[in-house]
């Protein structure tokens, strides 16, 4: 026997939707129920989020103190190598001598040492290092008139400012 099956049947609604091919949104709304079982969740939901968001923070920062502490302890790292580096050249005895020799000035027994000042010649010297002169200059312009033109040319400006305290008298 063979058996016949009767055509799907399509609901008006889907068969609006398949015309359109957009959902009528008062329709959607109308079909959501809201429960009490519902608005548990949403309160848990709700709830969950003020709880976590605050430890998230505090781990996000905590994380970033632990990657700042990190980066502080190579760096710390990297500087006792450095100064166990210079402890390893101290106990050369070589080294040590020519320490002595350069900072300290020591020399072997039977040894002249010559020191030289001011080995470089005058033209080498930085400007602030130049001697003053002997000669006695006079300045090029009249300070009395430059300073008269100052003044006056600060009482004929157009532009000034207000005090910042009302309170202040200017002066």
């Amino acid at each position: 026997m063979a058996r016949v099956t009767a055509p799907p049947s399509v609901s008006p609604r889907d068969e609006k939707v398949r015309t359109r091919g957009r959902v009528d949104v008062r329709e959607w709304a109308g079909g959501i129920r809201f429960s009490a079982f519902t608005a548990i969740m949403l309160g848990l939901v709700v709830l969950a989020v003020f709880v976590l968001v605050p430890t998230f923070g505090t781990y996000l920062s905590q994380r970033q103190q632990i990657a700042a502490l990190q980066h502080s302890v190579k760096l710390t790292e990297a500087q006792v190598a450095d100064l166990e580096q210079q402890k390893a050249r101290w106990a050369d005895p070589a080294y040590v001598t020519s320490q002595a020799r350069s900072r300290l000035y020591y020399v072997y027994p039977g040894e002249v040492v010559y020191l030289v000042d001011d080995d470089l010649p005058a033209a080498s010297l930085a400007p602030e290092q130049q001697p003053v002169s002997d000669d006695v200059t006079e300045t090029r312009s009249d300070w009395m008139a430059q300073f008269l033109r100052s003044v006056t040319g600060a009482g004929l400006s157009q532009t000034g400012t207000a005090p910042t305290d009302p309170t202040t008298p200017a002066g």
